[in-house]
């Protein structure tokens, strides 16, 4: 099953090519490419994307921590060998932990999943708005206007998902990624049956 977009094929994007193709169809054709994902047509990509973000968000902060609380570990035990010296280097645990989480969500979004290990454990993936895979950038970016807009506008900024068909949150919306859910748009393949 390939996923062509909401089946309007303006801007030179072809109407029977996978949504990944979308994405560089309508460079060379020179018009503004379709959202490759409609919710009408393919709701199966949007259902329970928020609740499974949520879940997956969990998962991240966990395989984020990890590091820290052992960096953290070692530096108290470094700092009780060396009678409190150590302990300075305490100083650096918050700057490593943000260059950590852009560089986790960075290569994560950014890599051949376009998915964190959360996401992909709930069966999500992130693309452009018109279909094509993250980017490194495009991911740590994801991950530092999610927390700016959560700092800023407090946690009620997440209710936006509820009031739009592709489940899109304000960050999203921002830097034009949609969430779907991976297993419906790349189908495993089933084995033949053999009578």
């Amino acid at each position: 099953m390939s996923y062509s977009g909401s089946g309007n094929t303006g801007g030179g994007a072809s109407g029977t090519g996978s949504a990944w193709s979308t994405g560089s169809a309508w460079r060379s054709g020179g018009g503004v490419p379709p959202h490759a994902f409609d919710p009408l047509l393919h709701p199966e990509l949007f259902r329970g994307v928020l609740t499974r973000r949520v879940f997956a968000f969990l998962i991240d902060l966990v395989v984020l921590s990890i590091p820290v609380i052992l960096a953290c570990v070692f530096i108290a035990v470094f700092g009780v060998v060396t009678l409190g010296l150590g302990w300075a280097l305490f100083w650096l645990v918050s700057p490593a932990s943000v260059i950590w989480a852009l560089i986790y969500f960075g290569a994560s979004l950014g890599g051949p999943h376009s998915a964190t290990l959360g996401m992909r454990a709930m069966d999500l993936e992130m693309c452009t708005w018109y279909g094509a895979p993250g980017y490194f950038v495009l991911g740590a970016m994801h991950a530092v206007l999610f927390w700016v807009s959560v700092s800023v506008l407090s946690p009620l900024v997440l209710l936006v998902g509820l009031f739009n068909g592709r489940r899109r949150l304000l960050h999203d919306i921002v830097l034009g990624t949609v969430i779907i859910n991976s297993s419906v748009r790349n189908p495993v393949a089933q084995p033949a049956r053999t009578f």
